[in-house]
């Protein structure tokens, strides 16, 4: 007589995850893009792990499939197969709206080019993820004025971002990234736009914050940049070539 195989359904696996404090799980994740009578996988067959307050690099040359990684990571894109879990819930199957609620809810993002309001101050740049999320006034105020003390920047946050430094803006964006309290601080080429000495201040910032409890996931090509993390995930053709361990 055959055994019965036991079943989990996603909402008891997400909750055993959320319980073991994993933050980030995929399971045999997969992009495909269909070109003319061809199938190109960007993303194949993926599966890692990443726990709540961990430190990762997502390394790779250009067409790895690194950034394709990213943006399912980010929630920005939908796989063609397999499952995503973000702290706890199933995003892999969900509509457009419900992945634009957990974007805002669960994911800071930090992207190359800032992607700042240029006629907002910088603390009503922070403030805007608030507003999509209905706080209201006051609180956003307060929350948006702490995480920009917490970048160094409570001298300029009433300047617009052509009254900041290239650095300046970048911690602008961290802020903005860091004011939802998200499950993750997701960073593309972070130092990409900057000059090496404001890239390694900015490299710092993000060592600070994973000191105080952040998770923190930078994409990047660069293997300086890679080595402030605590774990690198090698991306190759699509698939994770190496996932190891930096040595501090």
């Amino acid at each position: 007589m055959a055994e019965a195989v036991e079943t989990v359904s996603p909402a008891e696996r997400g909750a055993q995850l959320k319980r073991d404090g994993v933050v980030i799980r995929t399971y045999d994740l997969w992009k495909t893009y269909v070109m003319g009578d061809q199938e190109i996988n960007a993303v194949s067959g993926v599966n890692i792990e990443i726990r709540r307050g961990e430190y990762v690099a997502i390394m790779g040359p250009s067409g790895s499939g690194k950034s394709t990684l990213m943006n399912l990571i980010g929630c920005l894109d939908s796989p063609s197969k397999g499952d995503y879990y973000i702290n706890g819930n199933l995003v892999s199957s969900m509509s457009d709206d419900q992945l634009a609620q957990i974007r805002n809810k669960e994911i800071g993002f930090v992207f190359q080019t800032f992607n700042l309001l240029s006629r907002a101050t910088a603390l009503h740049n922070v403030e805007l993820p608030l507003i999509y999320a209905g706080v209201g006034s006051d609180e956003r105020i307060r929350r948006a004025e702490k995480v920009l003390m917490q970048v160094d920047l409570a001298k300029r946050m009433h300047h617009k971002p052509n009254e900041l430094s290239g650095g300046q803006r970048q911690r602008v964006a961290i802020a903005r990234a860091l004011v939802n309290d998200p499950s993750i601080l997701l960073a593309d080429e972070p130092t990409g736009n900057l000059d090496s000495a404001t890239g390694i201040e900015i490299m710092a910032l993000f060592d600070r914050l994973h000191q105080q409890g952040n998770t923190i996931i930078v994409v990047t090509h660069e293997h300086d940049i890679a080595l402030h993390a605590h774990r690198i995930i090698f991306v190759r053709d699509g698939k994770v070539a190496k996932d190891e361990k930096v040595e501090k």
